[in-house]
C-alpha cells in the first residue's frame, strides 16, 4: 500500500513564501524598471531599451572591478577553505577544550562589519597599530594607506581573520556528524592519519565545504563594507570592488539608470556562479 503524503503542512509555509517573493520580485522589477529608463528626476524618464546594458558591458570599470573581485573571492577562498578544514581537525571533539575553542571561534563572527573595518584600520597603522608598527619594526616599509599591494594584503587579511572561522565550524559540525564506525574500520586497517583525512573525512565534508564555498563566495562577492572603512577603495582603485563601484555610480553620480542595469548584470553573475554550486551539491548527493 503506497504511503499517503499530507501536504497540510505546506500551507503553514505558504505565507512565508509569498511574503519572501513579494519583497524580492517588487525592489527587482523595480530596478528592472529603472535599468531601461533614462530618468532626469522624479517625473522624468525615458525609455531607452538595453543602452545602459551596452554601455555597461563597455565601461572598463565593471571590468577592472569584476577582475578585482574575482582576484579577491578566488584568494580568499584558496586560503579560508584549507585553513578552516585545517582548524577544524585540529580542534579537541570533546570536553570543556571544545567548548572554548567554539566560544574562540564564534568571537569574530558576532563583530559587525563597519567595526571589523575600523579594528583594522587602526590595527594597520604604523604610528599606533601593532600590526603595522611590527612590520616597520622588522625593516618592512608597510603601508596600506599608500602602498595598493599592502592594501590589498590587508584587505584579504582582515577577510582571512573575520571569516575562516565560518568555514571551521561548518567542517567540524561535519566531522562531528561522521559515525565511529568508519573511525575503527580505518584502525583495524591500520590506514594512516592521511588516508583517514582522505578517504573518510573529506569525502564526508564535500557536501558541508560546497555550502561553506556558496556562502563564503556569495558574501566575497557582495564585500563592502570592511574595504571601504579599511582603505575607501584606495590607494587609487586597487581596493574598488563592484559594490563600491555601484555605489558611487548609483548615490555619487546619481546616474540611476545605468547603476540599475550594473546591479542587474551583478545580481546574474551571482546567481550563475550559485546555480553552479547548487549544481554540483546536489549532483554530488544524487551520486
Amino acid at each position: 500500500m503506497d504511503k499517503i503524503t499530507n501536504n497540510r503542512a505546506w500551507f503553514l509555509v505558504l505565507p512565508v513564501f509569498i511574503l519572501v517573493a513579494f519583497s524580492a520580485i517588487v525592489p527587482l522589477m523595480t530596478v528592472v524598471n529603472y535599468s531601461l529608463q533614462d530618468i532626469f528626476d522624479a517625473n522624468t524618464a525615458y525609455f531607452v531599451g538595453t543602452e545602459w546594458y551596452r554601455e555597461i558591458l563597455n565601461d572598463e570599470r565593471l571590468h577592472g572591478a569584476l577582475l578585482r573581485q574575482f582576484g579577491f573571492t578566488f584568494t580568499i577562498l584558496m586560503i579560508e577553505v584549507p585553513l578552516g578544514i585545517l582548524v577544524a581537525l585540529m580542534m579537541p571533539t570533546q570536553g570543556r577544550w571544545s567548548a572554548v575553542c567554539l566560544i574562540i571561534l564564534a568571537v569574530p563572527l558576532l563583530i559587525p562589519l563597519n567595526v571589523v573595518g575600523t579594528i583594522w584600520q587602526i590595527f594597520g597603522r604604523a604610528d599606533i597599530g601593532l600590526f603595522g608598527w611590527a612590520l616597520n619594526g622588522l625593516g618592512i616599509n608597510y603601508n596600506y594607506a599608500g602602498n595598493p599591494l599592502d592594501a590589498w594584503l590587508t584587505v584579504i587579511l582582515m577577510d582571512v581573520w573575520h571569516w575562516t572561522s565560518l568555514i571551521a565550524l561548518l567542517c567540524y559540525s561535519g566531522l562531528r556528524a561522521i559515525p565511529d564506525a568508519y573511525y575503527q574500520a580505518a584502525n583495524i586497517d591500520r590506514a594512516s592519519r592521511w588516508s583517514v583525512f582522505r578517504f573518510i573525512q573529506l569525502p564526508k565534508l564535500k557536501s558541508v565545504l560546497l555550502i561553506g564555498i556558496l556562502i563564503r563566495f556569495m558574501d566575497s562577492f557582495m564585500i563592502y563594507t570592511e574595504p571601504f572603512v579599511l582603505t575607501g577603495g584606495g590607494p587609487g582603485n586597487s581596493t574598488t570592488f563592484l559594490s563600491q563601484t555601484l555605489t558611487k555610480m548609483a548615490i555619487g553620480q546619481f546616474d540611476i539608470g545605468p547603476a540599475a542595469a550594473f546591479s542587474i548584470i551583478y545580481f546574474l553573475i551571482i546567481l550563475l556562479v550559485s546555480w553552479v554550486f547548487y549544481t554540483a551539491m546536489t549532483h554530488g548527493e544524487n551520486k
